[in-house]
């Protein structure tokens, strides 16, 4: 029963958000038009993230300075393009990161 409780206040106060909040958060970022949830498109899938940092205690940080600076290398040439807080707030950034790695369910 504490479980409970303590998960109905933690989503109430929005430290943890439901899959589907985080996989609206990103869509409305439009992360989706190069990235999908299994298969590679322009950038690779999410689930394929979530496997190359499973175990990693920085995979957060490191996922979270990929998106806002942007880059190439870790899977290939075509660069991911740097997104300000104007395309995607930290707080959803970090709740689509948390999806994402959480294994992009």
């Amino acid at each position: 029963m504490r479980k409970k409780v303590l998960l109905v206040c933690a989503l109430a106060l929005g430290f943890i958000q439901p899959a589907s909040a985080s996989l609206a958060v990103i869509k409305k970022a439009r992360c989706n038009s190069c990235h999908a949830v299994e298969k590679k498109m322009v950038g690779p899938a999410f689930r394929d993230i979530a496997a190359k940092y499973a175990g990693n205690a920085e995979a957060s940080a490191t996922l979270f300075a990929k998106v806002r600076d942007g880059g190439a290398g870790v899977w290939g040439q075509i660069p991911m393009m740097p997104n300000d807080e104007a395309k995607i707030s930290d707080a959803d950034l970090n709740a689509a990161i948390a999806w994402i790695l959480g294994g992009a369910e």
